[in-house]
């Protein structure tokens, strides 16, 4: 049975279709809070409300690239106008393009900085503004344990979640005093629809079969399987809650105990 300890709290969550972000929004709703859902795709959103509808809280979608920062001004007026506050952000939305670093084009890795860093910068900011008025607030960001370490032939995606981790204890210092809780999650590899994308582009890159790529992975990963997104969710759920008041400015490694080198 869940606690309901989210009940009364409004969350907005970004990259909310499919993966991380549906599983999140799928246990906010289980514990009892309002969803603001975006995405690029209103089709994945779609599918998202669907699994959050039968818990009976509020469910609105949007459809952004929170890349676009006058798009998400926008989308954050949206989001208040309906529910008057917004109590929980979680910086969901993200791109992954590997490469070997002298074969990335500029607008690849662009592209990559612009959804992965500036992204949660505008959502944030905005947001932000709203929590510090009201003193109360909670920020979730989902980096990666690309953010903590390198790794091959993906360096925009570890730059970008790098500077994301950065953000947050930034943002975390400064809001502190404020009662708003910044915190990071970085994943392992989660067992997502993402996951044949990532074998398919790194066995093409090393030029092996993707076989070789997840046998790879899983020698890596001490407890022997990929992460589950619902225990994403579940830590994310403990974040956004009274629970983890007394935290801010912390990254916290989610990966089966694995060092990717």
């Amino acid at each position: 049975m869940e606690s309901k300890r989210l009940a009364d709290k409004v969350a907005l969550i970004t990259g909310a279709g499919r993966g991380i972000g549906r599983a999140i929004a799928v246990k906010f709703a289980r514990e009892g809070a309002d969803l603001f859902l975006c995405a690029t795709r209103m089709e994945t959103l779609e599918e998202t409300a669907k699994q959050t509808a039968e818990f009976g809280g509020k469910t609105e979608l949007y459809t952004v690239d929170v890349a676009d920062r006058a798009a998400v001004e926008k989308m954050v007026g949206e989001a208040l106008g309906l529910f008057g506050r917004i109590d929980i952000l979680v910086n969901n939305a993200g791109v992954y393009k590997p490469a070997r670093f002298v074969d990335y084009t500029y607008e690849e890795f662009d592209r990559v900085m612009k959804v992965n860093v500036y992204g949660p910068f505008n959502v944030t900011q905005f947001v932000l503004r709203h929590m510090l008025e009201r003193k109360t607030g909670k920020v979730v960001n989902i980096a990666s344990t690309a953010g903590k370490w390198a790794s091959m032939h993906q360096s925009a995606y570890n730059t970008s979640k790098h500077a994301l981790v950065g953000m947050t204890r930034c943002v975390a210092l400064e809001t502190a005093a404020q009662g708003i809780n910044v915190n990071a999650i970085c994943p392992g590899v989660v067992d997502t629809d993402m996951v044949p994308q990532f074998t398919k582009e790194h066995a093409k890159i090393m030029g092996v079969d993707e076989e070789t790529v997840k046998g790879f992975i899983l020698q890596r990963i001490p407890m022997g399987r990929l992460i589950r997104p619902g225990e994403i969710a579940d830590l994310a759920a403990y974040l956004a809650s009274s629970e983890s008041d007394g935290m801010t400015g912390q990254s916290i490694l989610v990966d089966g105990g694995v060092l990717f080198v």
